[in-house]
């Protein structure tokens, strides 16, 4: 074959190619048109709505259906969203939702469900409950074969984030209902599937816990993977310029909760009764940490008072007049603070002290339950404060640590009447006291006259009655001191006070 009739073999040929891949080019643009024709004619079928109605339900863990779809290209919205649930998950609504289909992930056989935003999103959660995806797995199944899909057609969607404006969550817990309301939420995908990072933003937060005020969240950045949610990190308001930083974990199926972190800039008026703020003022500080892995919900922490005053204490005045000195009238707390633990509404103070240096120091430790109270403590006083009691410094009250006077302090009853076993003891310590020191009212004296006379002098008895009354009556005044220390009954005036000595 010669050079030229080779040359239009070749030219033939490569004719033919061309044809050929104009015509499998043609092809595939008509394959590919009939494919994203028969993919939007499936997308903007009902069938497609139950498909989602049906992912969006297994999801959850609940039986929902999306309302009608309407769609703009590959841009669809829809009113609402609306379902019930019987495991952890009791209702949902959502309102205003927008989304948009991506065809990228057909190959790996999920609809992209990308650019999506709801209005409003409200959750209805019995945290009672255990999460149970497998009670609507069925449900969506069923809904999935009612969609008849062609088999190449992506039997997933997969969500790859959302903007929601407004959330409303309730929860039911065992101690009563909790409310999160006006937060707004931003989610996406984080790597692994099924696995989700978001930030909230705004809302409050109002939990049925009495130690816990409303709170008035800045921003908690989460991230969710296999029905796991980590806490990374969280900032609330609280009171008036309280800041709560906290960080943690929750596990869905088992319901076990961990929560740890500290709050500042807190008063003593904040976490005080009423009649307490009035009396002590100062810097609160805690750390803390929340968990229920006993079954029930249980915190614990130290918390400290800085720049502590107590002031308008009957407790106060009432030293102030037995030790005949103003020091007493405002105290100045160079060390406050205590360990906490609060559980079934019981709340216990440990390691507790409450000092002013060189004055009064108060340790131990007390359980209250509601209003009950139950405590043991070491009470120290300065040298002299209850010098107007006889006895009382050497009987009751022994020398020991820091200087100070100390004997120990047993407190019951309840907020409102707190009792102390203190008193009784100064009394007995009072009347025998008299007894030795005033002769002529002393026990051995009466006896003396007696064995002498044959009968003791009315006059003398009488005395010595009105004398140990007397004493019983400025010991049951300086009781006020410790009615003070717990904000209960007003004790004697101070001039009354004076006049016992």
């Amino acid at each position: 074959m010669s050079r030229r009739s080779r040359k239009r073999k070749v030219a033939g040929e490569n004719r033919w190619l061309g044809k050929a891949v104009v015509v499998l080019l043609v092809s595939g643009v008509i394959l590919l048109g009939v494919g994203y024709g028969m993919l939007r004619s499936y997308l903007h079928s009902d069938a497609f709505r139950k498909f989602l109605s049906a992912e969006a339900s297994e999801t959850a863990g609940v039986t929902g259906e999306f309302a009608p779809f309407h769609w703009e290209g590959l841009a669809v919205d829809t009113d609402s969203f609306e379902a019930t649930g019987k495991g952890l998950i009791t209702g949902v609504q959502a309102d205003g939702l927008h989304t948009e289909v991506g065809l990228g992930g057909v190959r790996r056989g999920v609809w992209e469900i990308r650019g999506s935003s709801l209005r409003r999103l409200e959750v209805s959660v019995d945290a009672r409950k255990p999460m149970d995806v497998t009670a609507i797995s069925g449900v969506a199944l069923k809904a999935e074969k009612k969609a008849k899909r062609q088999a190449w057609f992506p039997s997933e969607a997969e969500l790859q984030g959302i903007d929601v404006r407004e959330v409303v969550v309730k929860a039911i817990l065992d101690q009563g209902l909790a409310v999160a309301s006006g937060l707004s939420i931003h989610a996406e995908q984080a790597g692994a599937k099924n696995a989700y990072r978001a930030e909230i933003e705004g809302g409050t937060i109002r939990l049925p816990f009495g130690i816990v005020p409303e709170l008035r969240l800045d921003r908690a950045r989460l991230r969710y993977q296999k029905e796991h949610v980590f806490l990374t990190d969280s900032t609330v308001a609280a009171w008036s310029n309280g800041r709560i930083q906290s960080s943690g974990d929750w596990d869905m199926n088992s319901k076990k909760f961990s929560l740890e972190g500290d709050a500042t800039g807190m008063k003593c008026e904040d976490i005080l009764s009423a009649d307490w703020s009035k009396r002590l003022t100062g810097d609160v500080t805690s750390d803390f940490t929340l968990d229920n892995s006993m079954g029930y919900p249980q915190a614990s922490g130290k918390l400290t008072i800085q720049n502590g005053v107590l002031t308008a204490l009957p407790m106060l005045d009432a030293l102030a007049a037995y030790a005949d000195t103003r020091r007493f009238r405002v105290l100045t707390l160079n060390a406050a603070h205590t360990q906490w633990r609060w559980k079934n509404g019981e709340i216990s103070l440990t390691d507790l002290v409450l000092a002013s240096e060189g004055l009064v120091r108060l340790e131990g430790a007390i359980t209250i339950r509601g209003k009950a109270i139950d405590g043991l403590f070491r009470l120290g006083l300065a040298p002299g404060t209850l010098s107007t009691i006889p006895g009382a410094e050497t009987d009751v009250f022994a020398a020991g640590e820091r200087g100070l006077m100390w004997t120990t302090l047993r407190i019951t009853g309840t907020l409102d009447d707190p009792k102390e076993d203190l008193t009784d003891r100064l009394i007995a310590a009072a009347g025998i006291r008299m007894f030795d020191q005033i002769p002529e009212t002393g026990e051995k004296v009466i006896k003396f006259t007696h064995s002498m006379l044959g009968d003791p002098s009315p006059k003398t008895v009488e005395k010595g009655v009105k004398m140990i009354e007397k004493g019983t009556k400025a010991v049951r005044e300086v009781s006020g001191i410790l009615d003070g220390i717990l904000g209960g009954g007003t004790p004697e005036e101070a001039p009354k006070a004076n006049e016992a000595q």
